[in-house]
């Protein structure tokens, strides 16, 4: 599978969600699996590198708008870099081309990332796929939109979010 991985740009090599991270993209190498990220620093840096130091494929998805608000390129593990002029482009390009989309915590353009691929599985624009938000944190932010917003999300639309306590749980989720 094309497993596409979400997550911020914050973590550093040494803390525990770069080795989290680093572990995750380490199994899915492990299990057959290409991972696909968005290529540049922090979670997206230590899933490249778990997967690629374990034999797996490592596509980086980058764009010249992140470039040349950010000066940085793609990180060393990326195998196949597939650049892109726009964000937009970017995100059509890592959600679209995936069979599973995993999500690490990260900030405003993670979330962004699960609501477009969420959105996209509910319009039906794109097949549904396994969309499985990792780590605590994930639970008490989804769930108090849903609280705020309960007349706007159905459950038939809640579905689509799968939640994984850690990267173990999201393993088996995905019966790797």
């Amino acid at each position: 599978m094309n497993i596409t991985i979400f997550g911020g740009s914050s973590p550093k090599p040494g803390s525990q969600a770069y080795h989290q991270a680093y572990k995750l993209g380490q199994i899915l190498a492990q299990a057959g699996h290409s991972v696909l990220t968005g290529g540049y620093i922090g979670t997206m840096e230590a899933v490249s590198r778990g997967a690629s130091e374990a034999g797996g494929h490592v596509i980086g998805v980058t764009c010249s708008e992140i470039e040349n608000w950010r000066p940085v390129k793609a990180n060393a593990w990326v195998q196949e870099e597939r650049c892109f002029l726009s964000l937009q482009d970017r995100l059509h390009e890592l959600i679209y081309t995936c069979d599973a989309a995993l999500a690490l915590p990260g900030g405003p353009g993670t979330l962004t990332e699960i609501a477009l691929t969420w959105n996209l599985i509910t319009i039906q624009a794109i097949p549904e796929i396994p969309l499985i938000l990792i780590g605590e944190e994930w639970p008490m932010v989804i769930n108090s939109m849903f609280i705020a917003f309960n007349e706007y999300i159905p459950m038939s639309q809640r579905k689509f979010l799968r939640f994984a306590k850690d990267i173990e749980t999201v393993c088996s989720m995905l019966v790797l």
